[in-house]
């Protein structure tokens, strides 16, 4: 029964009730003018009622739209594989959403572009993927003495002029001869003999004399000289020794070891000699697989060896930690009720350096960036004692990011661990902390 047939019944009601007690009843015209008030208000009603039914369609629709995107980033939360610049290497191998992978090169190779990209929450890696281009190490020019350089990868090589040899071209190639009259020459002036000469081992060798009127030539050997007065015999000249402190510098970087009419130089346990045969260049002991770290470990690279390290997660009171990671560990949520916990650090991220000793300084180590901040302010701080702090600094170089800065040499053999905490806060009220650990090892040697 509709609400206007309800109105109608109902004043026929009144009307047989007024009637009942000799009351006059309603005229025709107050009772249409009640049922167009009825009418009135029924479209009103209807009219509301659409409006909801449109609203309500339309939340279900973006509900819809809202579970169908969701369900979509539930099977793909992760940026595409990030791959290593060419002659390069990349630190990191989460592909997540708000991790961080690094960017480095080989040996040789200087970067151009970021050091670090960022999975963003669009699925996609931060900035441009950076290369690894050549250094040109002929650009200082480090032939001598009217030497040619060639450029080769992480090395270079001296094409020398004639009477100049060593790495460099440095070394000016002795040439050693005497002359000696000999009265029971032959007269004739044209005559000409090549005299014997006795040898005693690899570093004596007899010399090669040549007899042009009456006037008796001896010559050596390349890397001997004439021995004393003893015309005919030859020794070998002791190269490390003879340009040890010269003017042109060292023969050797590392070690110089004399040999019969010449000498090499020697690198120290886990280096290379380099093609120049005077430098020395690390060997690399994980990318060869010359080391014996278990699976549950990560290989390390260091100058003139290797570490074996693993990342355990802290045990700190209130909070317990995850490995997203395998340099990363991060807190678990905290209880909404529980202060102690939210005062805890929300992550610890590893990193660890590897630099030859008595490194140049001041110097940037490492830098330390917010992702996406969420507070209006980002603090940068130094943990740790004296010792830390007598060879490291920590500068802001922008708005969201802080570098940690070698102040000091360092003598190696050493191992280094500095902690930078990045604090977020909102009107002075802390928000979050983050704690970076970085170990350096610093080598024995300065090469």
């Amino acid at each position: 029964m509709s609400v206007s047939t309800a109105v109608v019944i109902t004043l026929l009601c009144l009307c047989s009730l007024y009637s009942t007690f000799g009351q006059d009843c309603p005229s025709r015209k107050e009772i249409q003018g009640t049922l167009k008030q009825v009418q009135k208000l029924l479209s009103a009603h209807e009219a509301s009622y659409t409006q909801s039914l449109r609203n309500l369609k339309k939340k279900i629709n973006l509900l819809q739209s809202s579970a169908a995107k969701q369900t979509t980033r539930a099977t793909n939360t992760t940026c595409p594989k990030l791959d290593a610049p060419v002659n390069g290497r990349k630190l990191g191998r989460s592909q997540n959403v708000g991790h961080e992978v690094h960017l480095l090169c080989d040996p040789g190779y200087e970067l151009v572009g970021a050091e670090s990209r960022v999975c963003q929450e669009s699925l996609t890696w931060s900035g441009q993927q950076p290369t690894c281009r050549d250094i040109n190490e002929c650009a200082s020019s480090p032939c001598m003495n009217g030497g040619t350089c060639a450029d080769e990868v992480n090395q270079f090589s001296c094409v020398c002029a004639k009477g100049w040899a060593g790495a460099t071209c440095q070394s000016p190639v002795p040439t050693f001869f005497v002359t000696m009259t000999n009265t029971s020459a032959a007269t004739s002036p044209a005559a000409a003999a090549t005299l014997p000469g006795a040898t005693n081992g690899p570093f004596v060798r007899p010399s090669r004399c040549t007899i042009v009127q009456g006037t008796t030539h001896c010559t050596c050997e390349p890397g001997y000289t004439i021995s004393g007065r003893d015309s005919n015999t030859c020794t070998d000249i002791d190269e490390c020794e003879l340009f040890h402190n010269g003017q042109a510098g060292r023969l050797c970087l590392h070690a110089c070891v004399n040999t019969a009419g010449g000498y090499r130089c020697s690198c120290p346990v886990g280096y290379d000699v380099t093609r120049d045969g005077r430098s020395c260049k690390d060997i690399d002991e994980c990318a060869t697989r010359q080391n014996n770290c278990t699976k549950d470990q990560t290989c390390i690279n260091t100058y003139g060896g290797y570490q074996c390290v693993r990342v355990d997660c802290p045990k700190i009171p209130n909070a317990t930690y995850v490995k997203t990671s395998p340099m990363r560990c991060e807190r678990n949520p905290c209880p909404v009720d529980n202060k102690a916990c939210s005062q805890t650090p929300n992550s610890f991220s590893y990193h660890y350096l590897s630099v030859v000793s008595n490194l140049s300084a001041p110097r940037v180590m490492f830098r330390v960036s917010a992702l996406r901040p969420m507070g209006d302010t980002l603090r940068f701080s130094l943990l740790g004692g004296r010792q830390v702090r007598r060879h490291f600094t920590v500068q802001r170089s922008d708005r969201l990011t802080g570098q940690l800065m070698l102040v000091s040499p360092v003598q190696g053999p050493a191992t280094l661990e500095a902690e930078v905490e990045m604090s977020e806060l909102e009107d002075r009220m802390q928000l979050g902390r983050y704690i970076t650990k970085v170990t350096m090892f610093v080598s024995q040697y300065e090469f």
